[in-house]
């Protein structure tokens, strides 16, 4: 039995995301507590991990040619929005917000 090689997609930050990440991080204050610098970590490593099984994000309801993932636990939902390149095996993070903020535009 052989096993499908999966081909990775290659994760791309759009620059409203890097900007997202960074303000998450001094908003959590990820510099001064252990606990809050676990959490940003884990986040970086799901927005990254999407170069493996990108569909396994649900379509969004603003756009359904975008996905999302979402990360952490109530109240600090966090939506990862992102595209898929199927051509150009590429996932493009376009946003990073907190799930209790009204939709996107």
């Amino acid at each position: 039995m052989s096993s499908a090689k999966s081909i990775a997609y290659r994760v791309e930050l759009a620059e409203r995301a890097v900007l997202d990440l960074e303000s998450i991080y001094f908003e959590i204050d990820a510099e001064n507590s252990p606990s809050a610098l676990r959490w940003y970590n884990g986040l970086e490593e799901i927005v990254f991990s999407l170069d493996r099984l990108p569909d396994r994000g649900a379509r969004t309801e603003e756009d359904r040619r975008l996905r999302q993932l979402l990360y952490g636990n109530k109240p600090h939902i966090y939506r990862i929005i992102y595209s898929i390149g199927r051509t150009a095996k590429r996932v493009t993070v376009i946003h990073i917000r907190h799930g209790a903020r009204d939709s996107f535009q």
